[in-house]
């Protein structure tokens, strides 16, 4: 036994609070019986510890009062550079003359929850906790390189909750014990686990669904992957990209503010915006990983490299998504969420697409998102615009030869392939092929924890295995426009 006195106590009140709630139940599982067991056990344990510091302080204090002399009495007096209080050695250093003492034994292993004091503590105080544990294992964590640990560290500080909900994540699935029995069961040798290693799998099973399944290890989630090496998807590249914690993200939108001319020592009028919460539902989505025996020989390598192709998978999946997806059980693609909308507009002469259409979209953007809006097209729609001026003045595009960065009107021109690329005159319908706006107000709400399901064998037509082993993996995102006003998409329309 390690604890200190003061940690004694509070390991004592942890354990019956967690007996107590246990006792409560009509019915225990086999799980619930086997903790039951080893509190129990524990409690005597640490008892038995209580009691042996009290009796060792006891006999301290009689050897003291007995050899307590007139020329030791000045000494006594004279408090020494980092004197322990409480009798608990370096963890209870004084905080005032040893500053850094309790960090360093706290955070020396920031995946040990055990050390995670939750009696007389709010949820607040233990997420804090957990998130200040959380900055400091994805410093230490394994498997990642800066770009990933800034990411990461970016996630946890600005889309984690009160209660540490994704900061209890990363420690589950961040630690080495638990990468280690990740890439185990990712290369069929689930059986080789050492007891720490199965704990540490246990753990992170209990954030996972209900419907099975192994949590991708937090370094190697494609959500953190895809944010910390930027998106090949460039609807990704400029939406504003957030991190949900339930099945739906709620955001905050607001009016503008009225402000006022106003003489001095009036009244203030009420100018307070009207508030409004966006939602943005999270909807799955999966994918399935064959991969050879033979490749999978290097756990190490093939676990890094499926996280890999898990995240390039998820940035193809999302690209035609983000851009014509239904809402129905996908996310809504931002041409979808404004089909109907007063921003789609028709060009200035019906069936005709012109330079002109251009500039009118331009002119009709409020400035207040003008200033950070892009351009978004299929670049057969782009090679039409550079087309317009058969004189070769190029008055619409900047760096026409260069192409970097492709720019239209001074604003980003980004390529969505999943956008109509052109219009038949001859054929009736809707050809959506431009939108023009600040997708700052296209919300992308990603929600972290991919989860895995290893499958041992593939089998073939005539049921023989064809020495494969399988990945079956799914995660849930999701995407809408959250201010239909900061866009334009022009529609133009034909008729037969």
């Amino acid at each position: 036994m390690e604890l200190s006195h003061p940690q004694a106590l509070i390991r004592l009140k942890d354990i019956k609070a967690e007996l107590e709630r246990l006792g409560e139940k009509t019915e225990l599982t086999g799980e619930d019986e086997k903790q039951f067991d080893e509190l129990t056990r524990e409690f005597g344990e640490v008892d038995a510890h209580r009691r042996h510091l009290e009796r060792k302080a006891a006999l301290e204090r009689v050897r003291s009062a007995a050899t307590v002399t007139e020329r030791r009495a000045p000494a006594a007096t004279a408090i020494q550079s980092g004197t322990p209080y409480g009798g608990g050695g370096a963890y209870d250093a004084d905080p005032i003359l040893n500053p850094d003492s309790v960090e360093d034994k706290r955070f020396r292993n920031p995946w040990d929850l055990s050390e995670v004091r939750t009696f007389d503590r709010s949820p607040e105080q233990v997420g804090q906790e957990l998130q200040a544990r959380a900055l400091c294992a994805i410093e230490k964590m394994r498997a990642a390189n800066d770009g990933i640990r800034n990411a990461a560290t970016h996630i946890i500080e600005s889309f984690d909750d009160k209660k540490g909900t994704i900061a209890r994540m990363c420690l589950a699935t961040s630690s080495p014990e638990y990468l280690r029995a990740w890439s185990k069961l990712a290369s069929g040798r689930g059986n080789l686990m050492s007891p720490e290693e199965q704990k540490a799998l246990e753990r992170a099973m209990s954030l996972a669904d209900a419907n099975g399944g192994y949590l991708v290890p937090f370094q190697l989630d494609p959500t953190v992957i895809i944010t910390s090496n930027g998106s090949r998807n460039q609807i990704r590249q400029v939406a504003r990209q957030v991190v949900a914690t339930g099945d739906v993200w709620h955001g905050v939108s607001a009016g503008a503010v009225q402000w006022r001319w106003a003489d001095e020592a009036t009244e203030a009028g009420d100018n307070a915006p009207a508030f409004g919460q966006p939602e943005v539902p999270v909807h799955k989505a999966d994918g399935f990983v064959p991969i050879s025996i033979e490749a999978i020989s290097d756990a190490e390598n093939v676990t890094m490299e499926v996280g890999r192709l898990l995240a390039f998978g998820k940035d193809d999946l999302e690209a035609a998504a983000f851009t014509n997806g239904t809402g129905v059980k996908q996310p809504t693609g931002i041409v979808t969420a404004l089909t109907g909308t007063p921003s789609e507009i028709a060009p200035a002469t019906p069936e005709t697409f012109a330079s002109a259409d251009v500039y009118a979209m331009d002119s009709s953007l409020p400035a207040r998102y003008r200033a950070n809006a892009s351009w978004l097209a299929n670049r057969s729609i782009y090679n039409l615009v550079r087309q317009f001026d058969t004189q070769g003045g190029a008055d619409l595009w900047e760096r026409i030869g260069a192409d970097v960065p492709p720019q239209l009107l001074g604003r980003p021109a980004l390529e969505a392939e999943a956008m109509d690329s052109g219009f038949d005159p001859a054929a009736a319908g809707d050809n959506r092929i431009l939108v023009y706006g600040d997708f700052e107000h296209y919300v992308i709400a990603d929600r972290i924890g991919m989860t895995v399901e290893f499958l041992p064998h593939l089998f073939g037509a005539n049921r023989r295995p064809t020495g494969q082993r399988g990945w079956y993996a799914w995660y849930r995102v999701g995407a809408d426009s959250v201010n239909d006003a900061a866009f334009r998409m022009l529609n133009v329309a034909t008729a037969v």
